[in-house]
């Protein structure tokens, strides 16, 4: 498989009760897919799978393969603290036609590199299909170094790995020493980094409510090789990836975001909490501006 532009980490909308709102979850399934993004996942660290339980997140992950379809890619997040959970969400993935899963370090557990390989090579065989990996030490403890690496790539089924790390060495080592697992980007702020190297995936959780914009920098990057645009569009999102890590309120920012749309998203579940009255100005802000510039910006590629 490949992982090609803007893959959405889709949120998890709630209404007043803190139930999960179907309605709303679909609504925005259908302004993603129209607003020309590339692919969609369910159950990442965006959609709050951390918040709920095994059976809502079977439930949405059918739910949202319901609406999806066969028009983008879909994928499942399986990430667990126990195995017998993540695969349980692989198994069901298989089931329900999902185009590939996505597989995370355990959090909390600390696993070696040896434990941690052999627990995502547990989940592969659950599922068979495609797998991006998510790399993602500040959340889950560890990282995925070059032992776990070469153990997974045994499997043709490790075919992408989302790096969130931070760490631009890790672009490096993974763009030369693994060019046959996929390098998506999973570091909003180091996007043009990225795609510098060769990535030609971004998994952004900005896209719930700025799809047209962070296609717009994959359209530069990776479709024309056209860095001069893509730093003038980088240099105009990166107010918004400053607004959106500060102060532990990423999935709030999301949520925001997406209800300036026009689309139910509700609050955040505890132990989160949803933006206060500064905090959302601060945003809507940040998006008018670099929604005006993007504007210009494509305006101008079209002349």
């Amino acid at each position: 498989m490949k992982f090609e532009g803007i893959y959405t980490p889709v949120i998890t909308p709630y209404d007043a009760d803190g139930a999960i709102d179907r309605d709303a979850y679909a609504a925005l399934i259908e302004h993603l897919i129209a607003s020309g993004v590339h692919g969609l996942i369910n159950a990442g660290s965006t959609g709050e799978y951390y918040a709920q339980t095994i059976e809502e997140r079977l439930e949405l992950a059918s739910f949202a393969k319901q609406v999806i379809g066969t028009r983008v890619p879909y994928l499942v997040g399986t990430v667990a603290i126990r195995l017998e959970e993540s695969i349980r969400m692989a198994e069901h993935a298989a089931e329900i036609g999902a185009d590939g899963i996505l597989i995370g370090s355990p959090p909390y557990a600390v696993p070696t590199e040896r434990e941690n390989a052999l627990n995502a090579l547990a989940i592969d065989r659950a599922a068979d299909l495609p797998v991006m990996l998510y790399n993602y030490p500040g959340r889950m403890g560890v990282s995925m170094g070059e032992e776990f690496l070469d153990r997974v790539g045994r499997s043709r089924n490790f075919c992408g790995i989302k790096e969130s790390s931070g760490d631009i060495n890790r672009v490096h080592l993974l763009a030369r020493d693994y060019p046959h697992i996929q390098l998506c980007c999973g570091m909003d702020d180091q996007a043009l980094e990225f795609f510098a190297w060769g990535a030609r995936a971004w998994v952004c959780g900005g896209s719930n409510f700025l799809p047209r914009e962070h296609v717009a920098l994959y359209e530069a990057c990776a479709v024309r090789g056209d860095f001069d645009r893509g730093r003038r569009i980088m240099s105009a999102l990166m107010p918004l990836m400053r607004v959106l890590e500060q102060g532990g309120k990423f999935v709030a920012c999301i949520k925001h975001g997406v209800e300036t749309q026009g689309i139910r998203a509700g609050w955040p579940r505890p132990p989160l909490k949803p933006l206060n009255k500064d905090d959302k100005r601060q945003l809507e802000q940040v998006v008018r501006v670099l929604k005006h510039i993007i504007a210009m910006i494509e305006a101008e590629g079209a002349q």
